[in-house]
C-alpha cells in the first residue's frame, strides 16, 4: 500500500496525502500534489505510520513528484502575485460597496483556482465581485469566508507563551471553549491574561481543565475549615500541581496537605475576608472578575 503523508499548504492548511507514484520523500521536502481541478504545491510535515480509515468524499488524493526548480520559482512567483492581487481586490471590494476584510489570498500552482479568504460581521453576497474578479484574472474565483480564530491561523504569529500559535502547529479542528474554564483553573478575568492573537479565548484553556478538574474533586473548597494531621486552618487554595491543600492556620502560618492527610473537614466556612499567610501577603477566598469577559464566550470559528 502506498505511503501515506501530511502536507502543509500556504496557511497552515494540512492535508493527507498518498505517494501513489512511490517518490523517495523525506520530511520538509518540497511536493506538488494533486488538487480537484489541478495542481498545488506544499511541503511534507511528516510521515504517517499508523492507518487511518477515510470514508470516500474523504480519500487522500496523491503526491505527483517532488518539487523542482521550475516549481518553487513558480510558486514564488505567485505569492508575490497573490500581494499585488489583495491591494486589487481591496479596490474592487469598495467599488461594490462590500463590508468586508481581505485576510488571504491562494492560487494554486497550475493557475486553475484562485481563493479569497475574507472576514465580515454578517453575511456579504459578494455574486457581482465574483464576476468581476473572474473577468480580471481569468481563473476560477471562491470566496471563503472564515472566523477569527482561522483568521489567526492563516496569518501566523507567537502566543503570550512565546511558542506559535496552537492552531499553526498541531490543532486541526477548533472546540468550544468558554470562561468557565478560565475560572475552574483559577486564572484573573483579564482578557489580555485569557485571549489569544484572535481575540477570543486562548485554545489551551482546554488542555488542563480535565487535570484541574480531577485534583479539585479531592478536596474541599477554599475557605474550609480542615482539621490535618499537621493541624487545622483554613484552605486558602489548591496546589494543582503537587495536589497539595494550602493552608493557614490561626496564627497566619501556611502550610500544605495532600488529600489523605486532611482528617475532619468543618461544616462552617471562614469568612471572606482578607487572610494573611506567612509570607505577608493578603488575599481573599474568591478573587473578583477584574473586568467583564463575556465577550470572550463568543465561539467564533
Amino acid at each position: 500500500m502506498a505511503e501515506l503523508y501530511l502536507v502543509e499548504f500556504k496557511g497552515s492548511r494540512k492535508e493527507y496525502f498518498y505517494n501513489t507514484f512511490y517518490h523517495k520523500l523525506c520530511e520538509e521536502d518540497y511536493v506538488v500534489t494533486q488538487t480537484d481541478r489541478g495542481e498545488d504545491l506544499g511541503v511534507i510535515l511528516k510521515k504517517i505510520d499508523i492507518e487511518i480509515e477515510f470514508v470516500d468524499d474523504d480519500k487522500p488524493q496523491s503526491i505527483l513528484r517532488k518539487a523542482g526548480k521550475d516549481d518553487l520559482q513558480r510558486y514564488e512567483e505567485l505569492q508575490e502575485n497573490d500581494h499585488k492581487c489583495k491591494r486589487e481586490i481591496k479596490d474592487l471590494i469598495r467599488k461594490h460597496g462590500l463590508v468586508m476584510k481581505v485576510v488571504d489570498i491562494e492560487t494554486q500552482l497550475d493557475g486553475n483556482k484562485m481563493t479569497i479568504f475574507f472576514t465580515a460581521d454578517q453575511r456579504v453576497d459578494f455574486r457581482g465581485l465574483v464576476k468581476d474578479l473572474a473577468f480580471c484574472y481569468k481563473t476560477r474565483i471562491e470566496l471563503r469566508q472564515i472566523g477569527v480564530r482561522d483568521e489567526a491561523r492563516r496569518v501566523g504569529g507567537y502566543g503570550i507563551c512565546g511558542q506559535m500559535q496552537c492552531c499553526n502547529s498541531f490543532i486541526k479542528s477548533f472546540n468550544p471553549i468558554s470562561t468557565q474554564q478560565a475560572r475552574e483553573q483559577d486564572l484573573p478575568m483579564n482578557p489580555a491574561k485569557i485571549s489569544g492573537n484572535c481575540g477570543r479565548l486562548l485554545c489551551c484553556l482546554r488542555f488542563e481543565v480535565e487535570q484541574y478538574r480531577t485534583c479539585k474533586k479531592k478536596f474541599p473548597n477554599p475557605g474550609t475549615k480542615v482539621n490535618t494531621k499537621e493541624g487545622n486552618g483554613v484552605i486558602s487554595r489548591i496546589d494543582i500541581f503537587n495536589e497539595e491543600a494550602v493552608i493557614v492556620d490561626e496564627e497566619h502560618v501556611q502550610f500544605r496537605a495532600k488529600a489523605g492527610d486532611i482528617l475532619e473537614v468543618s461544616k462552617d466556612r471562614a469568612e471572606k475576608s482578607k487572610v494573611t499567610s506567612s509570607s505577608g501577603k493578603e488575599f481573599l477566598e474568591e478573587e473578583p472578575d477584574v473586568e467583564d469577559v463575556s465577550k470572550l464566550d463568543e465561539n467564533d470559528n
